[in-house]
C-alpha cells in the first residue's frame, strides 16, 4: 500500500504551510504525526479498498487485480481508505493517553513526545500536564484531519445515494469506537464490582466495540458502500467481517502479553502493566485456583511490574490453558469469517484476497 503513504505524505505535506503561517511553534503536529502515519500495518485502508473492490468488480465484471474501470471511483475509496488512516492514528494517540503508554510503533508515544519538548523548554509548569494536553489537541486535529478526508472522498463519488450510505458507515464506526474504548477504560476500573461470571462476556463486548468492528467490519462496508453496494452485499461482509476483527483482536491481546518488542513496538508484557481485562485474562480467571487469581489480580495493572513479575504473569496465564483457549478461538472466528465468504455475490478475486488477509491478520506471531 505504498499509494497510502504516498497521499499521507501529501496531505501533511499541503497542511504544513498552514501551520507554519500560524506559528513556527506548531511544527511538531506535523513532524509528529508524519512519525505516527509512517508506521502500522495499513489494515483499516486494506480492508476497505477490498470492500469496494468486492463490489466494484463484480459490477463491472473485469479483473479486480487489473486496471480499474473507473478511475474517479478509485481515487475516492484510495481518499477514504487515507482518512480512515488518519482516524486510527488519531485514535491511537488518545488510546496512549488512557492507558499511559510510553511507546508506540517503536518510538515514544505522542503525549511522551510533547512531555520531551517541555523539559528539553525548561517551560513552567508540568511536563506531564502539557504532554497529555498537547497530544489531546493533536490526537482532535488528526480526526479533523480524516474528516477532512473522508468528506472529499464522499462528495467525489457520483452516486449521492452510495455517499450517503458509506457516511452512515463510517459514523456508525466512529460511534462505536468511541463507545468501546469507554467500555474498555470501565472494565480496568470497574472489573471488582462485576461478578465474576459476566467478566468473560463483558471482556468480548470491549473486543466488538473497541476494536472488531472498527478495524475490519467497517472499513469493508464503508468500501462497498461507495461501491454502490447494497444492503445484503453489506451484511455479507459484515459476516466476515465481524468474526475476522474479533480474531484480529484476540491475537492482538495475546501479542500485548507475550508480543516480542522488536515486533510490536511496545514492551514486553505492556498490557499487564496496563491492567488490561482482556478476553485472555478472563478465561485465565476461570481455571485458575483461587491463590493463582488472586496473585494475578494483585499483579495486573502494577505500571512498576519488572520483568520476573512479568514473567510470573505471563506464565500463570499460560499454565491456566487460556493462551490455548484464545488460540482455539482465533481458529474458530476466522472459520466462520472465511465460511461467509462462501456463497456470498461478491467479486471472485476480491474473495481470494480476503481469505488471504484472513492469514494475514490473524498469524502475526510473538
Amino acid at each position: 500500500m505504498d499509494v497510502v503513504q504516498e497521499r499521507i505524505d501529501r496531505f501533511l505535506d499541503d497542511r504544513r504551510p498552514a501551520l507554519r503561517g500560524i506559528a513556527d511553534d506548531l511544527s511538531p503536529f506535523a513532524a509528529f504525526s508524519s512519525d505516527l502515519l509512517r508506521g502500522g500495518k495499513r489494515f483499516r485502508a486494506l480492508f476497505c479498498y477490498w470492500g469496494w473492490r468486492s463490489v466494484a468488480g463484480r459490477d463491472a465484471g473485469f479483473d479486480p487485480l487489473g486496471a480499474p474501470v473507473d478511475q474517479r471511483s478509485l481515487d475516492a475509496v484510495m481518499t477514504a481508505s487515507v482518512g480512515l488512516e488518519f482516524f486510527h492514528a488519531a485514535a491511537l494517540v488518545h488510546d496512549d493517553i488512557m492507558d499511559n503508554s510510553d511507546t508506540r510503533r517503536g518510538l515514544p508515544a505522542a503525549h511522551r513526545r510533547f512531555e520531551g519538548l517541555h523539559r528539553d523548554g525548561g517551560w513552567l509548569g508540568s511536563p506531564v500536564g502539557f504532554g497529555t494536553s498537547s497530544a489531546l489537541l493533536m490526537g482532535d486535529l488528526l480526526l479533523a484531519w480524516s474528516d477532512e478526508q473522508i468528506s472529499e472522498a464522499f462528495d467525489s463519488l457520483e452516486s449521492r445515494a452510495a455517499a450517503r450510505a458509506a457516511r452512515r458507515e463510517f459514523n456508525r464506526m466512529r460511534t462505536e469506537v468511541t463507545v468501546g474504548q469507554y467500555l474498555d477504560i470501565l472494565e480496568e476500573n470497574a472489573w471488582r464490582s462485576v461478578p465474576d461470571a459476566e467478566l468473560l462476556p463483558r471482556a468480548q463486548r470491549v473486543i466488538v466495540y473497541k476494536s472488531a468492528k472498527y478495524s475490519v467490519e467497517a472499513p469493508l462496508t464503508i468500501g462497498a458502500a461507495m461501491a454502490g453496494g447494497t444492503e445484503h452485499d453489506l451484511e455479507a461482509l459484515r459476516g466476515f467481517g465481524l468474526p475476522l476483527g474479533i480474531a484480529y483482536q484476540l491475537r492482538d491481546d495475546l501479542l500485548g502479553v507475550f508480543g516480542d518488542p522488536e515486533v510490536t513496538g511496545k514492551p514486553a508484557g505492556d498490557d499487564l502493566r496496563e491492567g488490561k481485562r482482556t478476553v485472555l485474562v478472563a478465561t485465565a480467571r476461570r481455571t485458575l485456583p483461587a491463590g493463582a487469581v488472586r496473585l494475578l489480580d494483585e499483579l495486573l495493572g502494577d505500571p512498576d511490574l519488572d520483568d520476573d513479575q512479568i514473567g510470573v504473569l505471563q506464565a500463570t496465564l499460560r499454565e491456566s490453558g487460556a493462551v490455548e483457549a484464545v488460540e482455539r478461538s482465533i481458529a474458530e472466528q476466522v472459520e466462520h469469517a472465511v465460511q461467509a465468504l462462501d456463497g456470498a455475490d461478491l467479486a471472485p478475486s476480491a474473495r481470494t484476497q480476503l481469505a488471504r488477509l484472513a492469514e494475514t491478520v490473524t498469524k502475526r506471531t510473538y
